[in-house]
């Protein structure tokens, strides 16, 4: 444990870079998506955004969410750091995360139709789903360093 207090500042760091990385891939996908949806199937345009959607999933999003919850688990072992009974905005954040790594799920999922090529939704839908992403990050913020409760 006295590991993690010296590092804490590079933990602490390294979880800052990953949510930023996790985020920027949070509002790009979707917004992919948006464009997507216009692209006739089979043609180099709709062919193109399947590979940008899952380089972007694969090589950004994935492990950018991954280091997250890495460098946010040893961010919460950090003695000290956390008081669990006083502390709830820590249990809103990590609830607020989880419904962010759901979200996440979702944008799996849709990527997958979309290569497949059996997409049913809407540009309209997949622009309304890019404002989720921006919702979570502002209450997550506001948690963490308001610590409202």
């Amino acid at each position: 444990m006295d590991f993690l207090t010296a590092a804490y500042p590079w933990i602490k760091a390294l979880h800052i870079i990953s949510v930023i990385s996790w985020m920027a891939g949070m509002f790009y996908l979707p917004r992919l998506y948006v464009y997507h949806v216009d692209a006739p199937v089979g043609s180099a345009q709709s062919e193109t955004f399947k590979v940008m959607e899952r380089k972007l999933l694969r090589f950004i999003i994935n492990p950018a969410m991954i280091a997250t919850f890495i460098f946010g688990g040893l961010l919460l072992a950090v003695p000290g750091l956390i008081d669990w009974k006083h502390d709830g905005w820590v249990h809103g954040k990590l609830t607020l995360v989880l419904v962010m790594a759901g979200f996440h799920g979702f944008l799996s999922r849709w990527r997958k139709d979309f290569a497949a090529d059996r997409n049913k939704r809407s540009a309209r839908f997949y622009r309304q789903m890019n404002e989720i992403p921006t919702v979570l990050m502002i209450l997550i913020v506001i948690l963490v360093v308001v610590k409202p409760f």
